[in-house]
């Protein structure tokens, strides 16, 4: 072996393949990894993350008071459909006895008894003529307070065969027609046990009284209740049958626990009492739009929320959500929900009481635009439950994930001139919060994969460029995503990613949080695909950007440094964790490093000048002690850089400045750094000026110490330098100085049979060292018979396959098997013959 050679460039008696050729390379070049950056959380739930930039004028409030009166009173009350027509017999009341109620006389033919059925039916659909009955209804023993409307109203409506005329002037009085009269004899009591008893017996007509339940219209004719009803036509009849259910129970069920909640005062005994109201709702079918009593319902719960407490709020919310309400009511509502689910206190009660699923629902039907505070405040709910490891997994089993996805693609499409644009940014503040919580849980992962959850956040990134909270919220999400593989192939093929982050590191160059997770997301990229470093690097001003990047943030970092110095009596402590500036100069090297693994880009790069000297820069001014991931990262990236031999390299260029840095770091006492350093060393000594400068600073006892270590890995490093180095028929005697023949054959009975690679190195070294060889005794000394048997072993051994390797881990195994046996062979017949 003549031609000085790096030692991972091996001679071998043909031409290397492609695939050879890249194999090597791969186990010379080397991708670096670091920990994905630390994003500063708030202690407190907010709904908008502290340093907001837009600033608190601009945003909705986080903080607020909610009463009954920010309800909308008048929200609740159902629309009535259809205008009334006039009744052709109005109801008198007498001023002389308010209690008493002066009713139509009976008409006088079939024609007119037709044309009363018809507006008795009208009657009972509309509920706002119910109240007109029974408004100005009072009974005396009750001292001038006036009976419920409804309740009169009710007693009138569900006796339909003995009302009105026919109930008092032609109907005479019995025990079975118990006709109500109201006058000062009837007290409440009496009038409370009628209803109930004419309601049992109606349920036991029908019967109906083992289960009450709002049934569906029936297109079958209902059985009558009594012999005097006189409606005519099926619908009619249908909708008073309906309504009569309705309002049994209503009396039974649904009022007694309104006059509870009206009337108790212990927020324990409150709470259950709602709990009761949602089941009889349900089971009623009453829950939504659709119930006639939805204004005294609602407006009972609204007072309940001046209470102020928590437990019974929940439980307030949870109806009145289900209650289906709009406007005023659904933003006051969601802005109770808010408030709950911000106290992390109660993430136990929230996850007990099913407020997730009504939360979900509002944010799946309920109008973008039109609500969109409202939705606000919904999503910051959500937001805060996504901080509950419980409560999460429930969202992802909820299917969550991809209803977020929708609101995400509903919002993307919302045009930038459009009205709503600035103010829907809000929510994407709280739906990319939420998302970045999902991405931490394995089965959200799965499902924002499935869902193709990359492209989406790419569309909102772009349409959100001059939004630095919302860019900054998703460059997040993509940070954590990307330390998986599934989703930086999905990135990879949105081709204009690439293009999104650089326009973001441009605009927003001085914003830390963002840049950081911009370039560890490009880090991740790079790390694993050609075709991503292609990409990246084909893209207009990608380098530029990186080296202006690289610039700012050393400059930023040396200023930081300087101001540490001159504090009198106050040295530097070694941080835990790099500072903002160091992190952001680590990721950069990172990407700098993966690029270079590419033939071309690394060539490309290992000439630009710029590139270099920053890389030297770092290790000028900064010891592996104040932060060993930078000075080691930057080791790296000029390792990698060195491996090319091309025209104008700035390696070659500075490769005596690029030593005597490298010297420092090879005389720390960080393990890791020393390692990194004999690598590059490796690289330079190809380079005579290198080789001396080794021999001169006594570096080679270092690495020959090297060889004691326990990991292949460093024992490879240090086998790369004293083969270059015994390129030189002037240095080899070095080896006998320091021991070095006999921990060469050490390592190799150690490590050969199991490394190829490393056994190859050994005996390339041997080779280069007995080129000029006497005895094989004065050559190799006490090692000559140790070494004679390892290599006559060595070449016996056979080698099997492991299968389960991917093709390059087998050509690589192989390609240097092949390496070992032309190389040993020779030697083993030089150490016989001599």
């Amino acid at each position: 072996i003549q031609k000085r050679q790096p030692f991972y460039s091996l001679s071998v008696p043909k031409q290397k393949t492609s695939s050879e050729i890249i194999n090597e390379t791969r186990s010379i070049l080397r991708t670096l990894k670091t920990q994905r950056p630390l994003t500063p959380t708030d202690s407190q739930r907010k709904l908008f993350p502290s340093g907001f930039s837009q600033g608190p004028q601009n945003r909705p409030p986080s903080v607020f008071s909610l009463h009954a009166s920010s309800f909308d009173l008048a929200e609740s009350r159902p629309a009535c459909g259809v205008c009334l027509s006039p009744l052709d017999h109005e109801l008198v009341t007498s001023a002389k006895d308010e209690c008493s109620v002066s009713l139509p006389k009976p008409p006088a033919d079939d024609a007119e008894v037709r044309k009363v059925s018809s507006a008795r039916a009208r009657l009972l659909r509309r509920p706002s003529l119910t109240n007109c009955l029974s408004g100005k209804m009072v009974h005396p023993d009750q001292n001038g307070e006036k009976l419920d409307s409804e309740e009169l109203a009710l007693s009138s409506l569900r006796r339909s065969s003995s009302c009105f005329a026919e109930q008092k002037s032609y109907i005479p009085p019995s025990h079975e027609s118990r006709q109500f009269v109201c006058n000062e004899r009837v007290s409440r009591m009496e009038r409370e046990d009628f209803v109930k008893e004419a309601a049992e017996k109606l349920l036991q007509q029908r019967g109906e009284s083992d289960q009450i339940k709002m049934p569906s219209i029936s297109p079958s004719r209902p059985r009558s209740t009594g012999g005097k009803r006189r409606v005519t036509g099926l619908e009619d009849e249908t909708i008073i049958n309906e309504s009569e259910k309705e309002e049994i129970y209503w009396r039974l069920k649904i009022l007694p626990i309104l006059h509870e909640l009206k009337k108790e005062d212990n927020i324990e005994n409150l709470c259950l009492a709602c709990t009761k109201l949602y089941q009889a709702l349900d089971e009623g079918n009453m829950l939504g739009k659709r119930l006639k009593r939805r204004s005294m319902l609602l407006n009972t719960l609204y007072k309940l929320v001046d209470t102020g407490s928590d437990p019974l709020c929940l439980k307030l919310t949870k109806i009145i959500l289900a209650m289906k309400v709009d406007g005023k009511s659904l933003l006051s509502v969601c802005k109770l929900a808010y408030k709950i689910c911000k106290n992390e206190e109660n993430d136990d009660i929230v996850q007990n009481d099913g407020l997730l699923d009504c939360l979900l629902e509002v944010l799946r039907t309920e109008d973008l635009q039109k609500n969109n505070e409202a939705l606000l405040y919904c999503l910051g709910a959500v937001k805060f439950m996504s901080g509950n490891a419980v409560l999460l997994n429930e969202m992802v089993n909820k299917g969550a994930v991809e209803m977020l996805l929708q609101l995400m693609k509903q919002i993307n499409n919302v045009k930038e001139n459009n009205t709503y644009f600035s103010s829907l940014g809000h929510l994407l503040v709280q739906l990319t919060a939420t998302f970045r919580n999902l991405a931490g849980l394995p089965p959200a992962r799965c499902q924002l994969l499935h869902h193709s959850a990359v492209p989406e956040l790419c569309v909102a990134l772009e349409r959100r460029m001059n939004d630095k909270d919302v860019s900054t919220y998703i460059v997040r999400i993509l940070s954590k995503l990307s330390s998986y593989n599934d989703f930086c192939a999905a990135l990879t093929d949105c081709s204009r990613c690439y293009v999104l982050f650089l326009a973001l590191l441009n605009k927003h160059h001085k914003q830390q949080d963002l840049v950081i997770h911009i370039i560890f997301i490009l880090g991740n990229l790079t790390a694993e695909s050609n075709e991503a470093r292609e990409q990246f690097f084909k893209e207009k001003g990608s380098v530029d950007t990186l080296i202006s990047l690289f610039e700012t943030y050393y400059e930023r970092d040396l200023a930081a440094q300087k101001c540490n110095r001159e504090r009198e009596g106050e040295g530097r402590n070694q941080a835990k964790h790099p500072s903002e500036a160091e992190d952001v100069l680590i990721k950069l090297i990172r990407v700098l490093a993966n690029l270079s693994i590419h033939p071309s880009i690394g060539e490309a790069l290992a000439a630009a000048q710029h590139v270099v000297e920053l890389l030297i820069a770092v290790l000028e001014y900064k010891s592996v002690d104040d932060c060993q991931e930078l000075v080691i990262s930057a080791a790296t990236a000029i390792n990698n850089l060195s491996y090319y031999k091309v025209k104008g390299s700035a390696v070659q260029d500075k490769k005596l400045h690029i030593a005597q840095m490298l010297l420092k770091l090879l005389m720390s006492n960080n393990m890791d750094g020393v390692v990194e350093a004999v690598r590059v060393f490796g690289n330079l000594s190809q380079y005579h000026e290198i080789c001396d400068f080794v021999i001169q600073k006594k570096i080679y006892k270092f690495v020959i110490s090297l060889l004691d270590s326990e990991s292949q890995e460093v024992c490879i490093s240090a086998c790369g330098v004293l083969l270059n180095l015994t390129l030189d028929k002037n240095k080899r005697a070095f080896l006998m100085e320091e021991g070095g023949i006999a921990k060469l054959v050490e390592c190799l009975q150690d490590f050969g049979p199991a490394n190829w690679q490393l056994a190859c190195l050994i005996c390339k070294t041997l080779w280069n060292y007995s080129e000029n060889i006497a005895t094989a005794v004065v050559c190799f000394g006490e090692s000559t018979n140790t070494l004679l048997a390892l290599l006559t072993s060595l070449l016996d051994k056979e080698v099997p396959l492991d299968y389960s390797l991917d093709g390059d881990l087998r050509g690589n195994k192989l390609y240097w098997r092949r390496e070992f046996q032309s190389v040993a062979e020779n030697l083993l017949h030089r150490i016989q013959s001599h």
